[in-house]
């Protein structure tokens, strides 16, 4: 029987990459890529061949092999797994860089700055003070070929091979034979006596000295060029002096170097520094600290190195999340961080945790997401939006916080195109009716309205013809002048969406009543639109064969492109009334439509800005425009054609408070306000509420043919008796005074109440 020896390399779990070497200290030791077979993850493998009649280099390499086996700490090269055979000697460690090539490729791409070198040496120092000062060990080969980077950007120190113990009873340092290692050695080294006072540490604190001239001026050619501090900066020169002093008995020990590096004004007392430390001792820290770091560290993460944030940062962030009590502070930092990050690495680090982060309880949270949305929304596909986004997000609509539906609102913006077909058409359409016509706030009803415009092409052709023009209708009898404007400007984005018949019968005469509103931003972009629609239909009436292509979107499916489009017309209503909503949350928290006070009214596109003036709620005698008694008949004749404000809304609002009474910390002390708006419980079904929306009649009833006009009283001049085209009489006066006239004869009429 044949018995065969097994391969210990073959069987090693670790194989190098077919790459060429890159190197490593001086000496017998070659550094190549690696990667663990079952996993495929990057390391690096330190090999050293055994050669006939080197035997003392041998027992260097196989007393490093010890040695890094042995010591653990976080500025150590750490030890991964090893192989020592008769022909070899593999260590594996960390995916690391050698410095030298690190500085070059940073250098060059112009990434390289005093920040990380700050941090750098203040790792290999920190190293050097545990060497020293906690396990009593002589590091012997302090230099640039000693010091490797990993892939965050931390300094790692290695080059174990010449340690010896700082007490002796190890025997002395071991003879190295290498020159280009020999020319970092203190110059007391060669006092052949040996008699030269000295610490435990001078001869490694001077070739700090040396790692340091290196780092900012490049190989150090030979010792004397020690003494012309070159490009070292002015703040540490003082403390790189001490180092390479001649007299060893006054360097410093590591962590007095440190010490007085991290003193106001050092080279190591910065931004960067601090929040390395922090994070190094983060589990040990107080939920305040953690919460003051986290709203400080966004402001800084554009100063830092990327590998930095991509790799020591963000698992920080999300390791902070999901075991610490962060909350919704991490959120800004993260998602800075998450630019760094490629598509695929963002989807399988970054969406799980913003996936999670939608079902929180937590407010700051919820509004934070919102607010930034647009941050992560590429990243999310479909089924995860429609699944397990959207459920969380509608809540927010039934909020009683104004803020949080105000972001709930504009998140649809972002959403829609996501959407599946009942979350669009059936879900969102009846709490975008619910808030346009039930919602306190003008500028929330305001938003509402401009969304709706923009997603707009997204809805179903069936859809569409049930709710824009009576949505954008109802807007234009808002009471929030903005709401009218936006109402129009939907229209307008909107307008291939329509019949011409619609556009005859419904559209035009709701923008023809908009011509005398109190307000002129609104008048203005009533004519605007009143032009626009009279063009189509004009051009249509001259060639009959253009009607299909002018209605061609209207029965088509959803179309994405036509929601970019709209992007440009009423984005002044998303944007500027934003600021103003808080202000209105601020100063009437609780007030009811009709009672609602704009500081300042936000200008369309287009337009100069006019002085801030305040809009009144209803309504009123501004400009001559409209009497009050024109007001309400106008808005009896329209009732008919308004059935946003027609539908039962008992069953949604029903809906809200059980939603809010199960999670009674989203709306804490806010419920009362719901009770004044519930309606009737009596009222019929959630399924019958909504059939509504399925009977086209019922949101066309006031806008049914007119019946044939009774005939003219005797007297009556016929059109064509008019001078249409002749000059206009010179005496001619203000077309409207006449509702000026019947405003004041109206008001004399009138009791005056007390």
């Amino acid at each position: 029987m044949w018995f065969f020896a097994r391969d210990p390399v073959r069987d090693f779990p670790f194989e190098l990459s077919p790459e060429l070497p890159e190197g490593g200290p001086p000496g017998p030791w070659v550094l190549h890529r690696g990667r663990k077979k079952a996993t495929g993850s990057p390391v690096s493998i330190f090999v050293y061949d055994v050669k006939p009649g080197v035997e003392e280099q041998t027992q260097v390499a196989k007393a490093a092999f010890k040695r890094l086996k042995t010591l653990r700490h976080p500025n150590i090269l750490a030890y991964i797994d090893g192989l020592e055979t008769d022909r070899c000697l593999h260590i594996v460690t960390e995916a690391v860089t050698p410095l030298g090539a690190y500085l070059k490729a940073r250098a060059e791409a112009g990434d390289l700055r005093e920040l990380e070198l700050s941090w750098g040496l203040h790792q290999i120092v920190k190293a050097l003070s545990f060497l020293v000062n906690d396990c009593s060990l002589i590091h012997n080969n302090v230099c640039m070929a000693a010091v490797f980077v990993d892939r965050a950007g931390e300094w790692k120190l290695g080059g174990l091979d010449y340690m010896y113990s700082a007490q002796g009873n190890g025997g002395g340092p071991p003879r190295k034979g290498i020159p280009e290692l020999e020319q970092y050695d203190p110059p007391e080294l060669a006092d052949g006596s040996g008699r030269a006072a000295r610490e435990k540490w001078s001869a490694d604190m001077w070739r700090l000295g040396c790692l340091i001239w290196e780092v900012f001026n490049g190989p150090l050619p030979r010792a004397a060029a020690l003494r012309n501090p070159g490009k070292i900066p002015k703040s540490l020169v003082p403390h790189y002096c001490e180092l390479v002093g001649a007299n060893p008995k006054v360097r410093p020990n590591p962590a007095r170097f440190l010490q007085n590096c991290r003193a106001p004004g050092g080279f190591m007392n910065n931004r960067f520094v601090e929040t390395n430390l922090f994070l190094e001792e983060i589990q040990i820290k107080e939920p305040a600290e953690k919460q003051k770091f986290f709203q400080e560290l966004s402001k800084s993460l554009d100063s830092f190195p990327e590998d930095f944030c991509r790799h020591k940062v963000l698992p920080q962030l999300l390791t902070a999340f999901e075991f610490g009590s962060a909350g919704a502070v991490v959120l800004t930092p993260l998602f800075k961080v998450g630019k760094f990050l490629g598509a695929a690495e963002y989807q399988r680090k970054i969406i799980p945790v913003v996936v999670k982060m939608f079902s929180s309880t937590d407010r700051a949270m919820r509004i934070r997401l919102l607010q930034q949305m647009e941050q992560f929304i590429q990243y999310l596909d479909e089924p995860t939006v429609n699944t397990q986004i959207f459920p969380h997000v509608v809540h927010g609509f039934l909020d009683t916080n104004p803020a949080i539906r105000e972001q709930t609102v504009k998140s649809m913006l972002l959403l829609a195109p996501k959407l599946n077909e009942t979350n669009l058409n059936v879900e969102l359409m009846k709490h975008f009716a619910r808030l346009q016509a039930k919602d306190e706030q003008g500028p929330i009803r305001c938003n509402t309205t401009v969304c709706l415009g923009k997603i707009g092409s997204y809805l179903s052709a069936g859809t569409r013809h049930r709710v824009l023009t009576s949505a954008f209708s109802r807007a234009t009898k808002d009471p929030f002048a903005p709401s009218r404007v936006a109402g129009v400007l939907g229209f307008a984005a909107t307008h291939n969406l329509y019949s011409m018949t619609d556009c005859a019968h419904k559209i035009l005469p709701v923008l023809c009543s908009l011509t005398v509103d109190p307000e002129r931003s609104v008048r203005d972009q009533a004519f605007k639109a009143i032009r626009s629609f009279l063009s189509k239909l004009e051009s249509v009436s001259e060639d009959p064969t253009q009607l299909a292509e002018a209605e061609k979107d209207v029965h088509a499916a959803s179309s994405p492109g036509m929601g970019g489009a709209a992007a440009s017309w009423a984005g002044w209503a998303v944007t500027g009334v934003s600021s103003l909503t808080s202000k209105l949350i601020r100063a009437h928290p609780t007030a009811a439509p009709a009672e609602t006070n704009v500081p300042q009214r936000p200008v369309p596109e287009g337009l100069p800005a006019p002085a801030p003036t305040p809009v009144p709620a209803t309504p009123t005698t501004s400009d001559h425009w409209e009497t009050q008694e024109e007001s309400k008949d106008a808005e009896e004749d329209s009732t008919a054609a308004d059935r946003w404000d027609d539908e039962d809304w008992g069953s949604l609002e029903q809906e809200a408070e059980s939603v809010l009474a199960q999670q009674d910390n989203w709306s804490t002390g806010g419920q009362a306000s719901w009770a004044g708006q519930t309606s009737n419980p009596g009222h019929k079904s959630q399924e019958s509420d909504w059939s509504s929306w399925e009977a086209e009649d019922a949101w066309e009833q006031g806008w049914q043919e007119p019946s044939p006009p009774e005939p003219p009283p005797e007297g009556t001049r016929l059109a064509s008796e008019y001078n249409w085209g002749g000059p206009e009489p010179s005496d001619k006066g203000d077309p409207f005074a006449a509702l000026s006239v019947r405003r004041e004869a109206g008001a004399q009429d009138r009791p005056r109440q007390s």
